[in-house]
């Protein structure tokens, strides 16, 4: 399943203008997977919170969380066509909102060593490269 999904990204990626050097492929394949499995710590974590009484304050805001901009579901579990970024709104999203709010992460830390903080140091030296918003929405 893993090696299949992997394949996947790299077939989207090879014909990504913006990659070129398998550098670039586990640079793209990393952020990624990174936010997707960010998102599911957070929404085990919201779970758990919720099954045992408790609040539970999520580190990535609502607008930025991959259940959100990346996968969007309807009621019934499936993925939201209408509500998906695709094409240029998606890379507009990633781009100009999504990777600033990341990178932002580091300079509103409470410390350096928080989760908080790290997420900022990482988004701070990692680039989208994707130049097409449909590949992107391929490889999610």
């Amino acid at each position: 399943m893993f090696e299949q999904t992997f394949k996947n990204i790299d077939d989207v990626l090879w014909k990504e203008a913006g990659c070129a050097t398998e550098l670039d492929y586990t640079e793209q394949t990393s952020w990624l997977l990174f936010l997707k499995y960010l998102d599911d710590l957070e929404q085990r974590r919201a779970m758990n919170a919720t099954l045992a009484g408790k609040a539970f304050d999520f580190i990535i805001d609502t607008p930025y969380q991959w259940s959100t901009w990346a996968a969007p579901r309807k009621r019934d579990g499936g993925l939201d066509h209408d509500s998906a970024l695709t094409g240029d709104d998606l890379l507009d999203f990633v781009n100009r909102d999504l990777f600033p709010y990341l990178q932002g992460f580091r300079e509103r830390a409470s410390g350096p060593d928080t989760i908080e903080y790290k997420i900022g140091e990482i988004f701070s030296e990692v680039r989208n490269k994707f130049q097409s918003g449909y590949s992107l929405r391929d490889a999610l």
